[in-house]
Order: structure tokens, then sequence, then C-alpha cells
């Protein structure tokens, strides 16, 4: 700790107590004095420093060397380099850094040569540790006044820890010269190679590249032709569409996955865009499978700008095309575009497009904010529209919803053709908002199919679950509910709906069922319910309900839940 408060201390009788210390000092607090002198890099230090490099003690060596390579100048680095070739194996990797490090200053200080010269011995001094060896070339390279000889022949060599060095270094290296020196020796260098220079490329996002990584494009090797793809993902402009498109047809599933996700993902560009849409059209040379990987992409892209092509395509005489293309405007649609999306559904005679568009319309209007105008629009299409379009427009009035929609689909209840009759009764029993509530009740009661009443009560009591309904309006529903409830599905949907009411009269109604076993477990997930949102309005009652419920269940947690609940009720007031 004496050490760390005095490392940063500028005045030079630091240094002295330092080095006074450096001569009486033992094992490791001689060590760290070592590794101080280091630290604030002085320079009087080099000569002791230099005479410790032959200490029986190895931390005593290493830590000399590094400090040596922190200090630099002449006395360091002669020690340094005098003392390599003979000192243990153990000892050659500090060395070998601090060696390193003075070449860095080296560098620094506009010493090229002598930089040269440091990474040269490094290089060829037999023996040292890979990495040694690695870093030796990469800084050589970078030291060079012209570092492309170098570059390309150790690109083009068959040690695979120097290519890997030369390569290190040509991404700190700019211009067309190095990318070139990458692209050069590609197709004749192992695949391990060719992958590693491949992702270099790609870091390197030099437009240059472009036509030798298509070329790997072309190999058989899957992984090498993937790397490649991904490599155009990153070079990414619209010259690599075509490239990308071919591939996607490819015999090798992986290959084809690859390429059709880099053509989603390349960078977003009106170019490639238009490269895309291109081979989504009406085309010769754009075969089917072509045609549907372009449109999946206008999905995966939202190339709003392809709108225009998708609606023309809606009426392609291939029907994958067609469907393709409805089902990609739902993503892609706009609400400005719901009119001519209504009127392309009115036209399908096909089943399959019909709900193709159906799928679209919904989806459009759903994010329209001007819901009167979509229901509007829908509206102005129903009198036209064949049996088979009219009910998926009624379908479709339930997204839209409003009054006047609600209107229109009792109107189609009425209805001669028993298509439209059914899927406007269904549609009513599935309307999400109160005020079909008069409408689903009436046919509850008077329906002359059963299942008709099974739906509308089903509907009906569904209402309670509109969020903005009062509670006493949803208690009305349910009291009329329990009145017309007579299988126990529609007695389980009623007390699920009963959980939402925060009122005195729905627990008393869940109450009634838990002495039913067919409706026992419904009725006490409704108590338990209720109870949590009335308990402190009304203690009393809550407590007679969870009483009643910790007396049958048999269940430990809905135990542990009643109780919660009655732990926490508020406590009479003493008069």
């Amino acid at each position: 700790m004496a050490r760390y408060g005095l490392e940063p201390i500028p005045d030079p009788a630091v240094d002295d107590a330092l080095l006074a210390a450096l001569g009486s000092l033992k094992g490791l607090p001689r060590v760290g004095v070592i590794g101080s002198l280091g630290v604030r890099r002085v320079a009087r230090a080099a000569e002791p420093l230099a005479q410790l490099l032959d200490d029986p003690d190895p931390f005593v060596v290493q830590t000399a060397a590094r400090s040596l390579g922190k200090i630099a100048g002449p006395t360091a680095l002669k020690a340094l380099q005098d003392n390599l070739p003979k000192t243990p194996a153990a000892n050659q990797l500090a060395l070998c850094e601090g060696l390193f490090r003075c070449a860095d200053a080296a560098v620094a200080q506009g010493k090229s040569d002598q930089a040269i010269a440091i990474y040269e011995q490094l290089l060829n001094f037999p023996a040292v540790p890979h990495q040694v060896r690695g870093g030796a070339l990469r800084g050589m390279i970078l030291a060079q006044k012209d570092p492309m000889p170098l570059l390309k022949k150790y690109l083009a060599g068959d040690d695979y820890i120097l290519f890997t060095a030369a390569l290190q270094a040509s991404q700190v290296l700019p211009g067309p010269a190095v990318t070139a020196a990458l692209t050069e020796p590609l197709p004749r260098l192992p695949l391990d190679n060719q992958i590693l220079i491949l992702q270099a490329l790609g870091d390197r996002n030099d437009k240059s590249a472009l036509p030798a990584v298509i070329e790997i494009t072309k190999n058989q090797d899957a992984t090498l032709r993937i790397t490649a793809l991904k490599t155009l993902g990153q070079l990414g402009n619209a010259s690599v569409v075509p490239v990308l498109f071919a591939t996607a047809l490819d015999s090798q599933s992986d290959v084809v996955s690859a390429a059709q996700a880099i053509l989603a993902g390349l960078p977003e560009d009106p170019q490639i865009d238009a490269a895309i849409l291109d081979r989504a059209k009406t085309n010769p040379t754009n075969p089917t499978n072509v045609r549907l990987i372009a449109i999946d992409l206008v999905a995966q892209r939202r190339i709003i700008a392809g709108n225009p092509l998708l609606f023309q395509i809606a009426d392609d005489p291939d029907k994958q095309i067609r469907i393709a293309a409805l089902d990609t405007l739902g993503k892609t649609g706009e609400p400005a575009d719901l009119a001519n999306l209504v009127t392309m559904l009115v036209q399908r005679k096909n089943a399959e497009e019909l709900r193709a568009a159906e799928n679209t319309v919904k989806t459009v209007a759903g994010k329209a904010p001007d819901k009167p105008a979509c229901t509007a629009a829908l509206l102005k299409a129903l009198p036209q529209a064949q049996p088979e379009a009219a009910c998926a427009l009624l379908s479709l009035l339930r997204t839209t919803g409003g009054p006047d929609a609600l209107q229109a689909v009792r109107t189609a209840a009425k209805n001669n053709n028993p298509q439209i009759q059914e899927t406007a009764i269904r549609t009513l029993c599935e309307w999400p908002t109160a005020d079909a509530a008069p409408d689903l009740l009436q046919m509850a009661q008077t329906a002359p199919s059963d299942t008709t009443k099974i739906a509308a009560l089903r509907g009906y009591i569904n209402l309670i679950r509109d969020p903005t309904l009062a509670a006493e309006n949803k208690m009305a529903i349910a009291k009329q509910a329990t009145q017309l409830v007579q299988r126990d599905e529609e007695k389980k949907l009623l007390l699920g709906a009963l959980a939402e009411i925060p009122a005195a009269d729905a627990l008393a109604m869940a109450v009634t069922s838990l002495d039913d076993p067919a409706t026992q477990n419904e009725a006490v997930l409704a108590v338990l319910a209720i109870s949590e949102k009335i308990a402190a309005q009304k203690p009393a009652e809550t407590a007679a309900a969870l009483q009643k419920v910790l007396d049958i269940t048999k269940n430990e947690d809905i135990s542990n839940r009643a109780k919660a609940i009655l732990d926490n009720l508020p406590k009479p007031t003493e008069k």
C-alpha cells in the first residue's frame, strides 16, 4: 500500500527512495519495488534492473524485464536483447514482453527502423511462443513504410500463426491495396484461411472486395459459402441482391436459409428494395419460387414502396402469387389503402384468397386510428358483395365496431340468405361491446335454434368483460344471464365473468355455486377474485364467503390465499 501511495507522486525523492530500497529488500517486497520503478519509468533504474536479469529468483527476473520494457531507452533495450538468448525458458516470455514495449516506444518516437529490428529479433528467435511470433510479425508489418510486400508474403504463406498475424495487421491498414492483398490469394488458401479472410473483408467494408467474395459463393463447401454470403451482407449494396437470390434457390438447405436471412437483413436502401421488388414482378425471368421469396422479403423488410406492385400482382395469374401478395399487404398496408383492400376483397372468387384478403383487411383496419372511416368503407362495399364476400365484410365489422356496424349486422341477421344470416348471428354473438346486449339477450331467449340460443347466451355473458361497462351494468347482465343458464359450461363461463365484478351482489351470486360439485372450482376462484376487490369495503360479506371456501376446499394454495385475504380484513371498530 505504501508503494501504491508513492507511485503517483511526481517528486524525484520517490525515485531515490525506491532505488535505495531495491538494494535492501528481499523477496516479494523487492519484486514490488521493481514493479514500481517500471510504473514510474525511472530511466536511471535501467542499469540496476538490467543487473537483475540473471537473478536466481524468476519473479525478480520477470518483473525486471517488464519494468525495463516500460522504461525503454538504449540501456533497457540492450539489456533485454543481450539476455534473451541466455535466459531460461521460464523467463523468456517476460523478456519478450519487455522487448515489445521497447518496440512500441520506438514506434511512438518515430524510430521505425529500431522497432523493426526488435520485431525481427523476436520473430526469428527460436522456440518462442506462437503469440510472440505473431505479435512480432504484426508489429513489423505495421512499422514498415511500405507494408504491402510483407503483408502479401504472409497472407499467402502456409504458416497459420503468421497468416493470422498478417490478417490482424491488415485490419489496421486502410485502402483498397490492402483489400486487394486480401482477395488476391483467397481462392488458393486453405478453407480455414479463406473463412478468416472473408470475415476480415466484411469488417473492412470495402466494396472493392465484392467480386472476389461473390466468386467464393460458388464454392461447394457450405460453411465457406455461408461465410461469403454473410460478408456480402456486410458489404451489401444492390449489386449483391442477384447473387443472394440465386443462392436462395440452392440445393443446400443451410445455404438457402442463410441467403434468405441475409437478404432480409441487408441495410435499408431504396436501391436494394427496388432490386427485391424487381424480382417480385410478373416477368418471364422471374420464376414463381423467386417471386415468392421476393414477396416474403417485402413483408420482412416492410417495403411500403412495394404496395402498388402488391396490389397489381394480387390479380396475378398464379394463385400462389396472389395469396402471397394479399398476405404481405397485411404487413405493409396502411390505413389509406383500406378502401382499395376492401374492393380487392369483394372481387375475390376463391375461398382461400377471400380468407387471405379478409385477414389483410382485418390487420390494416386494426392499425387504423379512425375506426368509423373503416366501418364506412366496409358498409359501402356490403350491398354489392356476393354472399361469401358479404360474410367476410360482416365479420370484419366486429373489428371496426360502432353503431353503424352493429346496425348493419342486426339487419343482416334477418337476411333471406342462410349463409349471410348465420354469419351475422355469429358476429353478433362475438360482439365485444355492451351495445349488442339487447340483441343477444333476445336471441338467447327466443331464437328458434338451441345452438343459436347457447351462442347468444355465451356472447351475452362475455359482455360482462367489457372494460367500459360500469359495475352495476355488468351485474344487471349477470342477473339476466342467471335466469337463462342451464348447462354447466355456461355456469362456469358466468362465474369466470363474475370474478371481474367488484360488487357484493357478484360475491353472493358466486357463493351460491359453491355447493354445486360441477362448478365448485370456478366458484371458489370467483369468490377469491371478488373478495380481493371488495374486502376493504365489505369486510363482513367477504369474511363469510371466505370462511365457506375454507370449509370446503382441500387445496393448500386456495386456503393460503383465502387466509391471506382474511388476515388483511379491516378490524371491527370498538365502541
